[in-house]
């Protein structure tokens, strides 16, 4: 079958969800259906609209399914039998943290789904996808991609079930699994299957997983211990993903085994990163920024509202965060979008009839890294054993803020823009240096809303050693600089922290060490953000095993829901609610003499004091997580505030 050429600029319908739809456009058949979990949003945020506009540019007939009904095959025959495969994502975010909190209770919101309502997806969505497809249509070639596809390639801890489970492609019988970004796999795996390979023949992917047996696998293969083994023994388990994380390069990984009792799953190299030109093109696609038309009665869908005004300028993250799945899934080295394809997309935006001129971000995993080199990840390589931001940021780390500053001020400069703002998180880390006063200085003045994100995420350095974080006392260093910056601008801003409770390092006393700081600053955090150990990630190795696995050194594991609380009470001291908690866990730690403080801060009077005894002043807001008050830097009340959407289609922490 040969591709029909379809010009990127065309005006274009969305891609078909209906029969109906399908018969409008004059097909008999889909070449490629798509079936996701979340809402079809046709926006380049949303990575099934991404994949399923990238193969429309291609030529292929491509029909989206969304959030089908998953308890009998029927729902996913509604386009019919595509000519060449099915493609299956779990969505945006992995199902399991879509449906479930930190403590593992249902989530009452989706903001993937129409009317942010949830329940339209199932647990381990991919996998319940693929086993209805495979009832539906056995014979068809079915492909696996997504987040939730990504991180679980290989044998991997589920923090859900508590023990570690096998390969997702292994567990689907899916024909071939992408991990990474996937729009050079699939248009790859598309173009092979409608040449008439078979789906066993689809070896040698850059970013894919296969299963084979023991007499096919490449020759310079890295073998992993086995399932069995990893499952059976947490030692075990650590120095897998010590191996693993050694494969991560596209120029230099190997391939990896590892055997399933008598088959072998197969992971291919990462994938190089695009290029510039490729990755303009596929912010060129012919995207309608708009929910499907079928979800306007139950009023859209909430994620969209998050990304509608922004710009994804670069991908890739150098920052390789211990909790972060971004280096398992996007990977280390960061690629950005030319300045004339950034420039053409705010065009378009500023163009609807609906923009309000503001700019909600120019961004992407981490705002400050647009524009970053080094030469190494030029040959599609990086430093083993070396973080490019640790101790220190590394001296071949280029950072690209003059090429950051113009492009601000010339997005600023397109007519109907009022307002150019950065909606990610900012490396607070790469803004304390004199050489980077002036983009501190430039957005403070311009792209800050009057509030700056920033993720200190700990107070203790042995903490956030573990978290791959700067040492605490760089984020007071920048505290200072935002402040000069924001003072010299003539603007009152405020930073909204972003803090983890319950991570691996942390017990209850370096609960109370960041909950003294809190306290100390009148800060009254209404929401925490606790540990959510997602596959892959060293901190959910960590967790699991209750060892670094790239030191093998022991850590401290916050297991059980009674300690969780109690580290969450430490830091919401303030509230009434958890002042049984508080108590119990400063008994436990023989800390009961600090309780006066904490009572202090929350404005209230010390058990014994009188009834005259002035109240502690409230001199200062908290660091907000979730619906909490932003800190102003230096103290003092803001006057500003923001909701924060955490379902965000991700760019940065997942």
């Amino acid at each position: 079958m040969s591709p029909r050429s379809i010009p990127a600029t065309a005006p274009a319908p969305f891609l078909p969800t209906t029969r109906q739809e399908m018969d409008a456009l004059g097909w008999d058949a889909c070449d490629v259906v798509v079936v996701t979990g979340d809402a079809y949003v046709d926006h380049p945020a949303f990575g099934s609209a991404m994949i399923g506009r990238l193969l429309e540019r291609e030529g292929w007939r491509v029909g989206i399914i969304a959030q089908p009904e998953w308890q009998g095959p029927d729902a996913f025959k509604a386009l019919g039998e595509p000519r060449v495969c099915f493609g299956i994502t779990g969505g945006n975010v992995d199902s399991m943290i879509a449906n479930l909190s930190a403590n593992k209770h249902r989530r009452r919101e989706d903001d993937f789904s129409p009317g942010g309502k949830s329940g339209n997806r199932p647990d381990r969505a991919t996998l319940v996808y693929a086993n209805r497809v495979r009832e539906a249509y056995p014979g068809v070639p079915v492909v696996l991609g997504g987040i939730e596809a990504s991180l679980r390639r290989l044998a991997h801890y589920d923090y859900w079930d508590d023990k570690v489970r096998r390969s997702l492609v292994v567990d689907s019988k899916a024909d071939i699994l992408v991990y990474g970004m996937g729009e050079k796999q699939i248009t790859t795996i598309v173009e092979r299957l409608a040449r008439g390979e078979a789906p066993r023949q689809l070896d040698g992917i850059p970013g894919t997983v296969v299963v084979r047996g023991v007499d096919d696998l490449p020759a310079n293969a890295v073998e992993l211990s086995s399932y069995e083994a990893v499952a059976a023994d947490k030692g075990t388990y650590a120095a897998a993903f010590r191996q693993a994380d050694l494969e991560l390069a596209p120029a230099t990984a190997k391939p990896l085994t590892q055997r399933h009792g008598d088959r072998v799953v197969v992971q291919w190299p990462p994938s190089e990163p695009m290029s510039q030109k490729d990755l303009d093109a596929l912010y060129e696609l012919p995207f309608r920024r708009a929910w499907h038309p079928r979800y306007e009665a139950e009023g859209g869908v909430p994620a969209l509202e998050t990304v509608r005004t922004s710009i994804t300028a670069h991908r890739g993250c150098c920052g390789d965060c211990s909790f972060c799945a971004i280096t398992s899934h996007q990977g280390r080295i960061v690629t950005s979008r030319s300045e004339q394809s950034i420039l053409a997309e705010t065009r378009r935006i500023a163009a609807d009839p609906d923009f309000k001129g503001t700019i909600s971000d120019v961004g992407g995993p981490t705002a400050n890294l647009y524009g970053a080199r080094c030469k190494r990840w030029d040959q599609g390589k990086f430093c083993d054993n070396k973080h490019c931001l640790l101790p220190e940021r590394c001296e071949h780390l280029e950072l690209g803020y003059d090429a950051s500053i113009r492009l601000y001020r010339k997005v600023a400069d397109v007519p109907g823009v009022k307002h150019v703002f950065l909606g990610s998180g900012l490396r607070f880390d790469l803004l304390t240096r004199d050489s980077d006063r002036r983009y501190l200085e430039q957005i403070a003045a311009h792209q800050v809303s009057g509030l700056l994100k920033v993720a200190p995420e700990h107070c203790d350095d042995r903490v956030l050693g573990l978290m791959a974080k700067p040492r605490f006392s760089v984020y007071e260093d920048f505290v200072e600089r935002f402040r000069a910056a924001s003072n010299k601008a003539g603007k009152k801003q405020y930073i909204v922290n972003y803090f983890i409770g319950s991570h691996p390092g942390s017990s209850l006393r370096e609960a109370l060490k960041l909950a003294l700081y809190l306290a100390k600053r009148r800060i009254k955090p209404e929401q925490i953000q606790d540990f959510i150990p997602s596959p892959m990630t060293r901190a959910t190795a960590m967790y699991h095993t209750g060892t670094d696995p790239l030191t093998r050194k022991r850590v401290h594991v916050p297991r059980t829901l009674k300690e969780r609380r109690m580290q969450r009470a430490l830091l919401q001291y303030d509230r009434p609610a958890n002042r049984k908690l508080l108590e119990a866990a400063l008994a436990e730690i023989d800390a009961m003499h600090v309780l006066p403080k904490f009572e202090a801060a929350s404005g209230k009077r010390p058990a014994g004091s009188s009834p005259g005894q002035p109240r502690a002043k409230r001199t200062a807001a908290g660091p907000r997580i979730g619906k909490s008050r932003p800190a102003r830097p230096g103290g003092g009340k803001p006057k500003a505030r923001g909701k924060n959407k955490s379902s965000k289609p991700r760019r940065g922490r997942s």
